[in-house]
């Protein structure tokens, strides 16, 4: 059994390459199926968020699946040559892939430590795995053992207390940038879940003008009505953008929705008036060359790094007790895995100690006259020492697996088995030469 990981995240890459690398809803049901008709016995599940895009992969067989592979299939799917991505990669395996799966759903590894945010972004990720059909015994277990970790961490540590989101982080950001908040035109560009998380953290901190647009006029409707704010259907997106102070954009597109040089319309009927951008989406609303314009700041969620730190080190003493938390849902995860993995073992190793014994017996018997009652005697006394032999090494393994645990237990069954086939491949070798 072999789990692998490969991915990219906000650590490793900058928004430039992890935008060209995401996947949207539609995609990622679509890779999910190209990497099950590519690899028919793996198991795979996608992440893709604002600041990560990694692969998940199971296999019973070790080397059907590699990282190269699922590197090469990112490639192959966005177009994009994997010179340009692969020094932003990592990858992981086995016991350091499910370490790493524990911690990003319990946040540990996000820009935003103790963020609610990617425990729902794991679970939807995981149900397009189940849609897709592309997951199975391994990953199901897995990413369940992942939903619990995340639970007992949240109810154990007060790592989610406070602005604990992208879209908090972003307003703490524009509370540094803008005097007086309260008094600010804010437009809100998305009312998906990081727009209506950016409304209610405006909301908290005092701000009374705030203007949501959205490409569904209803569902930002629903949302104003809800929050009590105004809502502007998306055509007036850009004379909400010049009567504005501050806009926060989060909307879901593929592609840029302002570039420079139509930008400078808006601008021009600004009169001078500074604006403020704050772009959390992933791919990005606004094109980053609109950051050298007059009378324009513009912020990537790439950019929010120092109030980000001063969340982390406001929560050292949580992350410990989430880290050791993540260490032993490891560790139990790691059992049962071995523990799946004893049973076939174990039967594999009676039948090679069965095949070793009958080709001994048959060399044996070979130019001997022996009657047909004295060699099943022998048979029989010969399988009685290797089952007693059996009997001992297993009585050996469940030792092991009390004192170590059942990976370590699966791991020296795994040695027996091999050795096991070496002698029996050598005897085979040897009765086709005497033959």
């Amino acid at each position: 059994m072999k789990i692998v990981v490969l991915g990219l995240n906000h650590k490793s890459a900058p928004i430039e390459i992890r935008e060209k690398l995401a996947f949207d809803t539609t995609q990622t049901i679509k890779a999910l199926r190209e990497l099950k008709n590519r690899f028919h016995e793996a198991e795979f599940v996608l992440l893709s968020t604002c600041n990560r895009v990694e692969l998940y992969c199971a296999s019973e067989i070790s080397e059907e699946v590699t990282a190269d592979n699922l590197a090469e299939f990112l490639s192959d799917f966005h177009n994009i040559p994997i010179e340009k991505f692969q020094e932003s990669l990592y990858a992981y395996e086995d016991e350091d892939s499910v370490r790493h799966l524990l911690t990003v759903a319990s946040s540990l590894d996000s820009m935003v430590v103790g963020e609610a945010q990617i425990i729902a972004q794991v679970k939807e990720t995981y149900q397009l795995a189940c849609t897709a059909k592309s997951t199975g015994k391994i990953l199901n277990r897995l990413f369940h053992y992942a939903f619990a970790t995340s639970k007992k961490i949240y109810t154990a540590t007060s790592i989610s207390t406070g602005r604990v989101s992208v879209a908090g982080v972003a307003v703490e950001l524009a509370m540094q940038l803008f005097a007086d908040i309260s008094s600010a035109k804010v437009v809100v560009i998305g009312a998906g879940e990081m727009g209506e998380l950016l409304v209610q953290h405006l909301l908290h901190v005092g701000c009374k003008n705030i203007t949501v647009v959205n490409r569904s006029y209803e569902r930002g409707k629903n949302m104003a009505e809800r929050y009590g704010i105004s809502v502007e259907k998306w055509e007036e997106i850009e004379n909400q953008l010049v009567g504005a102070n501050i806009a926060i954009a989060s909307a879901a597109v593929q592609d840029y929705l302002f570039r420079k040089a139509p930008f400078k319309k808006i601008m021009n009927s600004r009169r001078g008036r500074t604006l403020l951008i704050i772009d959390i989406a992933v791919p990005r609303n606004f094109e980053p060359s609109i950051n050298k314009m007059d009378d324009v700041y513009l912020y990537s969620v790439d950019d929010l790094s120092e109030v980000v730190e001063r969340n982390r080190k406001a929560r050292e003493q949580d992350i410990a007790k989430g880290v050791h938390i993540v260490q032993k849902n490891v560790a139990d995860f790691m059992d049962w895995l071995g523990a799946k993995d004893i049973g076939p073992l174990i039967g594999q190793m009676k039948e090679q100690f069965a095949r070793i014994s009958q080709n001994e017996l048959k060399q044996f018997f070979v130019g001997t006259r022996q009657e047909a009652s004295c060699k099943e005697n022998m048979e029989i006394m010969v399988n009685r020492v290797v089952n007693k032999l059996l009997h001992c090494v297993i009585k050996n393994v469940n030792t092991i697996a009390k004192e170590n645990g059942a990976t370590e237990a699966a791991r020296y069954v795994g040695s027996i088995v091999q050795h096991a086939e070496q002698i029996s491949s050598e005897l085979n070798k040897k009765e086709d030469e005497q033959s």
